[in-house]
This record gives C-alpha cells, structure tokens and sequence, in this order.
C-alpha cells in the first residue's frame, strides 16, 4: 500500500485524498483538513426534542406511566432520534472533503465517553458531538474544561448526585484515571477533592452549573495548593501534573497509526504536547508528518467504520442505507454513542474477534453482488430499521484501467487495498487474473471483481 493511499486511509475513511496527499504533501493536506469548513446546522431530526430543563420535566412527566400508548409513543420516537442521530453523522463523515475532522471527533468521542444509554437526552448527546466537532483540534486543557461542565457529561458519570454531605466520585475518579492523567498517576484523596470541587456541578439549560446550596464549602488542597476549587481550577491543578500528555498522546497513536505504539515515541510526542501548552493542531502536525516517513503499514487494524466505509468507497456505493450501517456497527462492537462502558472502545484486537471477521467476510461477498446490508449479514435486524430506506441495489465496480495489463492490474488493485501481498495472496490473485487476461474484454469486469473480492476478503485487508 503506497504511503499517500496509507494515510488516506488513516486521516479519513477512504483512499479519495490520496491524490492530493500524493501531489501536495502530507503537511500540505493537514492544514486544509483543519481549516476545511464543518456542519454547524442542527439536523432537522432533533426539531422535535425537549431542549430546555422545563420541556424535559414535561416529558418526564408524560413517560411515567410506562404502559400507556402515548408514553410507548413518546419513548419510541426518542429511539428512533437518537439512531437518526448516529445515521446523520455518518452520512457527515461520507460527504466531508477532508475527513480527519470527523476521524477527531470520533476520537474526543471515544475518550470523553457519554452514552445515549445512560444521558437519555438527544439534544445534550448533539450538544456533546458538536463540542467536540468544534474544539478538535483546538487546546486539550480547553477542552477537558468544556466537556466537563456539559450536561451530557454531569449526567453520564453522574454528578447530579455529587454534593455536600454525599459525595458522588465518579467524574473526578475519571477525570483522572481515563481523561488525563491514567493509573497510577494519582491517589485517593485526589479523587476526593476532586469530588468536593465538583460537588453541586449540575444540570444547566445550555451548560452544566453549579448549585450553591449543593456546592461542598470545605477548602480543598490539590497538591502545593489549598482553597475553594471549582471545575476550571481543578484542571488546572491536574495539568501541571507531569504525566498529563503522555495518557492523550498514547491514545492518538493508537487511534491513528499503532495498535501497541513504542513506549519512546509516546515520551517523545507527549514532552512536545507539553511544550506546546497541550495544543493538538501543532501535535497532530509533527505526529503525522514525521510518522508519515516511517514503514508503519499494516501496524493497526481498520475499527469497523473504517472497514465498512472503505468498502462502500472502493465499490463506488453513492447512496448507502446510513440505517444498515449503525446496526452493522452495534454488531461490529462500535455502536456510536454506546460504548460498553467509560473506558470506550478498547480497539486491537478486540476489533477482529472471529465473529466480527466472519461477518466482515459475509458482507464483502453481499456487497461485491451488488446487494445492500441485509438480514444474511445483519442477524435480528429489526423490520422498522430496514424500511427507513429503500432497499438499494448497486452495479458493483472496481476502479481499473482498461489499458493497463493484467500484472498491472493486480498491483495496483493491491496498492490500494491492502498492505502487502505475501507468496500465499499472489498465488490466489495470479489465480484469479491469468497472464493473458485481457481488459478490454466486454466481461472484464466480472473478473477484476473477483480479484477484488480475493483482496477484500484477505487477512491483510482487515490492516492499515
């Protein structure tokens, strides 16, 4: 795989921006991708969902009785905005010219996590998102702040019920254990005082505030410092600490290049993030174009987004069912704004388990026949997800040139679509394409989809 196609693949979910990484160069490509502009339009879905603290006791009013019609009706539509929601921002990361935004926000995403399970409220779940959409490659310590006093976060991890006299840990215990600093780097009584800053942090109408009469009065001592710390002082107190961007640094590697990133790398990245007060534009930056260099193909497995959306690119899919896709994701492991818990995706390994690849399998013969996600590839696939479309049949193609040669062909196809082509692989192409293949052949294409095939069911397919 050819290193402009690689990083086309990593900075996005396709191999479309390769041209222009390819004839511009990578730094080139990065900064249009941080100045490109970003939706910034409520979607039309969410028109209809309580937003202010009066409207939500309202509909918690209406939904106590669980067995009336109406309720049932109410619940069901909050359902259907919040799948809507996920089908929207797939179709966002589709259609943006430079996607490493959106490839940000599913970071930030992933690591300040906030469930639809637990919030229960779509419009502070969108109000999440676009934060995230909004300050990606902005200042980490900004953004800890921000993403602290949001209603999504103060519900999540449940600090509606920290206060004076009862203390609820767990924001502060994750703020420092998952958030910034990682295992290790902090005790108990640190996650205690943390809990006394943040006590009375509650629900807001546009943001989480506080509420004096369940704000902890006593005065709080954070390392060398003692007084009355609320949420902005509390971070600040922990970002002097010296493991704060080693935790962050390891996570990007992770997310973009490395499944198991060496350990003088993350020192080497993370002393920088320091030295430039925790700005991630300037770290994504040196990250990238010094990585860029480097032999790292085929040291990360594609998340299941990246798989899917790399397939419907290659197969020339316009007009996907964004529904299908959220569900193939829930049963891929990465169900968007449902982690399986605080500490997010885990990623890895965890992304090629042998169900998850027997599926990906079935789904590359489904599609390369020219047929959309169905109930063969998707098991219990509930009737009201399949009908929000309707069903799209494709004339699968893959890209060749009816010029080239057949070993032209093969490697080309190659390049794009997998990291390298081992003697066992090359038998099965060569297998597939013989010598005297001839492109311009009028079924020329049924053959060079069955090589497509042979390569995006391969093992190596699977990398990036």
């Amino acid at each position: 795989m050819e290193p402009a196609i690689l990083w086309s693949l990593r900075l996005g979910f396709n191999a479309r921006q390769a041209e222009i990484i390819q004839k511009n160069g990578i730094a080139d490509f990065l900064q249009n991708s941080i100045k490109a502009p970003f939706i910034q339009e409520q979607p039309d879905f969410l028109a209809s969902e309580p937003k202010s603290l009066a409207e939500l006791r309202q509909i918690r009013q209406q939904i106590k009785n669980t067995e009336d019609p109406d309720t049932k009706a109410i619940l069901k539509k909050q359902i259907q905005n919040g799948n809507a929601f996920k089908a929207w921002w797939i179709d966002e990361i589709q259609k943006a010219n430079f996607p490493l935004r959106e490839k940000m926000v599913l970071f930030w995403h992933n690591h300040f996590v906030a469930t639809q399970q637990k919030v229960k409220v779509n419009w502070w779940i969108y109000q999440h998102n676009q934060l995230l959409r909004e300050m990606a490659f902005g200042n980490f310590k900004t953004l800890t702040k921000a993403i602290l006093q949001t209603n999504a976060m103060v519900r999540y991890l449940d600090n509606v019920d920290n206060q004076r006299g009862a203390l609820n840990e767990n924001l502060s215990r994750e703020l420092l254990e998952l958030f910034t600093l990682g295992i290790g780097h902090y005790i108990e009584n640190d996650v205690k005082m943390g809990a006394k800053a943040l006590a009375g942090l509650h629900l807001g109408e546009n943001k989480a505030q506080y509420r004096p009469r369940l704000e902890d009065p006593d005065t709080i001592k954070k390392k060398k410092k003692t007084g009355k710390f609320k949420v902005e002082d509390l971070v600040d107190c922990i970002f002097e600490q010296p493991a704060v961007p080693y935790l962050i640094t390891r996570k990007l590697m992770q997310w973009f290049i490395y499944d198991s990133p060496p350990e003088a790398l993350v020192t080497y990245y993370g002393d920088y993030f320091r030295s430039v007060q925790f700005e991630i534009q300037p770290l994504l930056l040196k990250l990238f174009v010094e990585e860029f260099a480097k032999p790292t193909a085929g040291s990360k497995i594609k998340n299941p987004l990246e798989f899917i959306l790399h397939l419907h690119d290659e197969l020339q899919i316009s007009n996907p069912n964004e529904n299908l896709l959220v569900f193939f994701l829930r049963q891929q492991g990465m169900d968007l704004c449902n982690q399986p818990n605080v500490k997010g995706w885990t990623g890895g390994k965890t992304w090629l388990t042998s169900q998850i690849y027997l599926q990906r399998q079935n789904t590359c013969e489904l599609l390369c026949r020219g047929k959309e996600l169905n109930r063969r590839v998707l098991k219990e696939l509930p009737e009201t997800l399949s009908k929000t479309k309707t069903p799209q049949e494709h004339i699968p193609k893959a890209a060749f040139n009816s010029n080239d040669s057949s070993d032209e062909i093969k490697r080309k196809m190659a390049q794009r679509l997998v990291f390298q082509v081992d003697e066992e692989l090359q038998k099965q192409v060569d297998a597939v394409l013989k010598y005297d293949f001839n492109a311009k052949d009028p079924n020329a294409h049924e053959a060079v989809m069955r090589l497509f095939l042979t390569l995006v069911k391969s093992p190596e397919f699977q990398l990036i």
